[in-house]
């Protein structure tokens, strides 16, 4: 099952995400995925495994990301990407944040810091050049697709403004418990698919960095889980794409990488989809620079 992007290429709407995902475990991950049937794959500089997962795709849809130090050397960061991965292009390449840091060397994915501890934002690159260099990449034939992450409504709306290729994706955390539903009817009412990089509300890592809550153990999705004979993961994986996003949930281990694909055959009824609906808890996100000492969205 894939989802259709402004561009015409077609994505999978279920992805393998691979961060924290440690090296050793990749090709073997990889490897039993391909045979399950996942073809999307989502990789980052960031995340310090691309040479693993390059050794074992072939045939899928690649997702790479931008990292903030980057932002001056797309071409040359999106290259170094390719090398690691052993491809000729990707399908997919993301903005990974809206801020520019200082840079620390092409691919090295640092995040340097002043005398206070504060993250050295790049008050040179602006996000509208970073997006134009993006497109640049369309233009080489290096990426076939180009997007955002982590994009608010605003920040979204002014990439929309400035554009000469949209953006095709906008990759960002929406769950039961913090579903952005204003962002996600504003991107798809302007083309731009919406990817949930957190779909079940994230792990022990998420809630360290970004402050996110994990849906998984909540009463209401257990009795709908109990109903349709489901784990509660499938459940809010099928409504994630009930609402028409693709989800990319992150697991290491081989049976939840097996039960997170086994979402298409059952529907959710249009009032279990409202109840879920219900439990939005209308949480603000510990954004994704608090960690860094900076408050994007103050």
């Amino acid at each position: 099952m894939a989802i259709t992007l402004n561009n015409g290429f077609k994505m999978p709407m279920v992805g393998f995400g691979v961060w924290r995902v440690e090296g050793k475990d990749m090709r073997d991950l990889i490897t039993n995925a391909i045979k399950i049937g996942y073809r999307h794959f989502d990789c980052a500089a960031d995340y310090k495994n691309e040479p693993e997962v390059g050794e074992a795709l072939a045939g899928a849809f690649r997702t790479g990301l931008l990292w903030n130090s980057d932002h001056g050397h797309v071409v040359e960061a999106c290259k170094d990407s390719m090398q690691k991965l052993q491809l000729d292009y990707l399908d997919l390449y993301l903005v990974h944040f809206p801020i520019a840091t200082k840079h620390t060397g092409v691919g090295t994915t640092d995040s340097a810091l002043d005398e206070d501890g504060v993250l050295e934002i790049d008050t040179n690159v602006s996000l509208e050049t970073t997006w134009h260099a993006m497109e640049d990449l369309v233009s080489m034939g290096l990426v076939r697709s180009i997007g955002i992450s982590n994009y608010d409504i605003f920040l979204t709306r002014d990439c929309l403004a400035y554009s000469k290729v949209k953006p095709a994706v906008n990759q960002i955390e929406t769950h039961p418990y913090f579903q952005r539903d204003s962002l996600v009817k504003f991107c798809q009412k302007h083309g731009i698919c919406v990817t949930a990089h957190t779909p079940l509300g994230g792990a022990v890592a998420n809630t360290e960095l970004f402050g996110s809550v994990s849906c998984l153990d909540d009463p209401v999705l257990k009795g709908l889980a109990a109903k349709y004979k489901r784990t509660v993961a499938q459940i809010v994986l099928r409504w994630g794409i009930q609402r028409n996003t693709v989800v990319i949930p992150k697991t290491s281990k081989l049976e939840r990488l097996e039960e997170n694909f086994q979402v298409f055959d059952f529907e959710l009824t249009k009032e279990d989809m409202d109840l879920i609906k219900s439990l939005e808890r209308n949480y603000r996100i510990n954004n994704p620079a608090k960690f860094w000492g900076i408050d994007l969205y103050a």
